[in-house]
């Protein structure tokens, strides 16, 4: 049970976390915080938060968890800001995408309250964002990957595992750098191609005429292309180094495919196409048992 609750950056993710909590009847007072007011006012007529501020350090105060859920550009800023706030036996913990980043940040504002620090990243979301998109369901059955540094409180990594857990999540601990490298490959690169196949097509000249036509497929693929630019923005430069490995690597795989068109190469292209449907139709199985 937590008593007061405060997050920082009511949007889809906090939000989502504080209804869930809310729905088992795990959280007593709910503080948001933010820039925007008329989210935060939302906020409160939905019943995600109790009251707001605008001030973290005021939204921290008393409370037992702290989770801050802005932009990773921010983050440090808030942390802080909440430093000197900080209860001895309070729990800070973030939602940032990047986590080695985070923790660099974390170890600098928070000095002494550094061990309070939980590190987290729920792979979990969606294209809109903001408190009106928030679900009570959003994390259930979805993976939350932990990365407590070294000299993080086992009694706070305890405490933010239960929680998540606590609203369906199954929970990971893994290394920071570790993290960012599985990230890399598996959410920021494909972000990364979303967003430069609609700015190519955009840059077009007949690019009206051609997404009058686009169907499913291109809708699909995408779909998080319509995700926050400013938060993408900052992931992308804060894990810049293994993205830039995961482009380097996807970009030798698209020359091959590339070659075997300009060289009418049928047989190379099916046994690209071959791999890749037997290895998503195989993580499609795992992830359907799982």
């Amino acid at each position: 049970m937590i008593e007061r609750l405060a997050i920082i950056g009511v949007g889809l993710i906090g939000g989502s976390f504080a209804r869930a909590l809310r729905e088992r009847g795990l959280v007593g007072e709910v503080i948001g915080c933010g820039r925007n007011e008329t989210n935060l006012r939302r906020a409160v007529e939905l019943g995600v938060i109790d009251r707001y501020t605008f001030d973290p350090a005021v939204a921290a105060t008393h409370a037992d968890v702290v989770m801050v859920a802005v932009t990773l550009g921010a983050t440090g800023e808030v942390l802080a800001r909440v430093a000197p706030v900080l209860q001895p036996m309070a729990v800070v913990t973030d939602v940032g995408s990047t986590k080695a980043g985070v923790l660099a940040l974390a170890r600098e504002a928070l000095g002494s309250r550094f061990t309070q620090f939980v590190p987290g990243h729920p792979i979990a979301g969606g294209e809109r964002s903001g408190v009106e998109a928030a679900l009570a369901t959003l994390y259930e059955r979805h993976r939350v990957i932990l990365t407590p540094a070294p000299e993080t409180s086992a009694t706070a990594v305890s405490r933010v595992q239960q929680l998540w857990e606590a609203v369906g999540a199954r929970v990971s601990v893994m290394d920071a750098q570790h993290h960012d490298e599985v990230l890399a490959a598996t959410s920021h690169l494909p972000h990364m191609l979303a967003y430069s196949l609609v700015d190519c097509l955009v840059g077009m000249s007949d690019s009206g005429e051609i997404l009058d036509y686009a169907a499913g497929g291109f809708r699909d693929f995408t779909r998080i292309a319509s995700s926050n630019p400013e938060m993408w923005r900052d992931i992308a430069l804060q894990n810049r180094v293994a993205l830039a490995t995961m482009c380097e690597r996807f970009e030798v795989t698209f020359r091959y495919l590339r070659s075997a068109l300009e060289q009418g190469d049928g047989s190379s292209l099916l046994q690209l196409f071959e791999r890749a449907k037997a290895a998503r139709d195989a993580y499609l199985t795992r992830s359907a048992k799982s």
